[in-house]
């Protein structure tokens, strides 16, 4: 299928990692929805940036966590471009406190945004995906291998390759492609404003930072019809982080 045939939904696309990846997929001939929750100025530029890529995009606000805004969110794609072809499942939170002080609550906006927001998309998604299309989960080595206080993210990211397989198996008998993309230290704000980072808690080599880019191309490859047969797999995208001894 060629890429300009192509429709992208990704989630957190306003910055960071989704505005990278939204950018990518712009550059390959998607028609890509940008999807924020917070910032429409951020969201804006997103937007600025991939027309100015040649691309046809729109930005679509709604909250991950909530079920009938996911729902909308995959509403305006298909009523924007009439399909929907990809969804990178890129929206995250975290939240940093010890085991024994974090409230239900906490461990509730986690779950919704970086576990259920994927569960929505992937449910709302697969119904008007056709054969040939993919869905990218992006979760985090904190699902391998974590750091103090970081026990929601690193749970909800751990249940994230999960839900990627369990999705993978029901997703093949339609041909849609789930996989999921692990990675490391990336210089986006969400990296460097991480208390744990900040407190020396979590050492970070400079080597082992990699950039935004890094992440979205691997994205886009696992998009691509050059990913035909890799299906319920993770990729870890870390510059050899987790294989240093």
């Amino acid at each position: 299928m060629p890429a300009e045939a192509r429709v992208a939904i990704v989630t957190g696309g306003a910055t960071g990692v989704g505005a990278a990846t939204a950018l990518e997929l712009a550059g390959r001939g998607y028609r890509v929805a940008i999807n924020f929750s917070r910032s429409k100025t951020e969201a804006d530029a997103s937007v600025t940036e991939c027309r100015r890529a040649g691309a046809d995009v729109i930005a679509v606000q709604g909250d991950v966590a909530d079920d009938a805004a996911c729902r909308a969110v995959v509403a305006a794609a298909i009523a924007r471009f009439g399909r929907l072809d990809v969804v990178v499942n890129n929206a995250g939170l975290m939240t940093f406190h010890p085991l024994g002080s974090l409230t239900l609550e906490d461990w509730q906006r986690v779950l919704d945004v970086d576990l259920l927001g994927a569960f929505y998309f992937i449910k709302y998604g697969f119904p008007v995906m056709k054969p040939g299309s993919a869905v990218v989960n992006i979760a985090s080595i904190h699902a391998i291998q974590t750091s103090p206080l970081d026990a929601p993210y690193a749970a909800a990211k751990a249940a994230l390759l999960s839900l990627t397989r369990s999705a993978a198996i029901e997703g093949k008998g339609h041909g849609i492609r789930v996989n999921a993309i692990l990675p490391g230290a990336i210089d986006t704000p969400m990296l460097w404003d991480n208390p744990n980072v900040k407190s020396g808690a979590e050492q970070v080599d400079p080597s082992f930072v990699g950039k935004a880019q890094d992440v979205a191309a691997a994205i886009a490859f696992l998009a691509s019809d050059d990913a035909a047969f890799i299906q319920g797999t993770t990729l870890v995208v870390d510059g050899g982080r987790l294989a240093r001894l």
